[in-house]
C-alpha cells in the first residue's frame, strides 16, 4: 500500500483549514470530542482555536497486523471532560478510514448521552472506500492511502 507522510507544517495547515471550514459553516459546537488517539491534535486545535471545553474518548479498531490492520471497535467506559457531555458536540478524529469508527461512535454517543442535542463530525482526512462522511474535513482523499502522520514516528512504520 502507499504512503502518505505528513510532517508538523503540513500537519498543521491541515488542522487550520478544518477550523476554518467549521468556522465558515457557522456551527458553534459546546463541547469537542476528542478521539484518542489519531484525533487529539485536531481536537486540540479546534478547541483552541474555538475556545471551548475539550473531552476525550477513548477507541481503538487498529491493534491486528502491529496497528495496521482493523478489527472490533474497543471503545472506552468513560469520557474524560471537565464539562457535561451536552448541547452540541463535535466528534473529532484524525480520518474516516472506512468509516465503522466514526459510525459506531455516533451511535454509542447518541445512546448514553441523551443530554446530546447535536453532534457533528470533523476529520482531517476522508478516504473514497469510508461508509461514514463527516460533517467537517479538511482533504478528502482519491486512493486508499497509508496515513503516516508526524507524531507516528515511534510505530516504525
Amino acid at each position: 500500500m502507499d504512503k502518505l507522510h505528513i510532517d508538523y507544517v503540513q500537519y498543521h495547515h491541515l488542522i487550520d483549514r478544518v477550523v476554518r471550514v467549521v468556522e465558515d459553516s457557522g456551527y458553534q459546537p459546546d463541547v469537542i470530542l476528542g478521539v484518542s488517539r489519531g484525533g487529539l491534535f485536531l481536537a486540540d486545535g479546534l478547541s483552541r482555536a474555538l475556545r471551548k471545553p475539550m473531552a476525550v474518548i477513548a477507541a481503538s479498531s487498529y491493534r491486528e497486523g502491529n496497528g495496521t490492520s482493523q478489527s472490533e471497535l474497543q471503545v472506552s467506559a468513560s469520557i474524560a471532560s471537565v464539562v457535561p457531555l451536552a448541547g452540541k458536540v463535535l466528534l473529532v478524529d484524525d480520518l474516516a478510514d472506512s468509516g465503522q469508527t466514526l459510525q459506531a461512535l455516533c451511535s454509542h454517543l447518541q445512546q448514553l448521552f441523551p443530554d446530546v442535542a447535536q453532534l457533528k463530525t470533523a476529520v482531517v482526512w476522508v478516504k473514497p472506500s469510508s461508509c461514514f462522511t463527516p460533517d467537517f474535513a479538511a482533504e478528502y482523499l482519491e486512493s486508499d492511502v497509508w496515513i503516516v502522520q508526524p507524531f507516528e514516528t515511534r510505530d516504525f512504520y
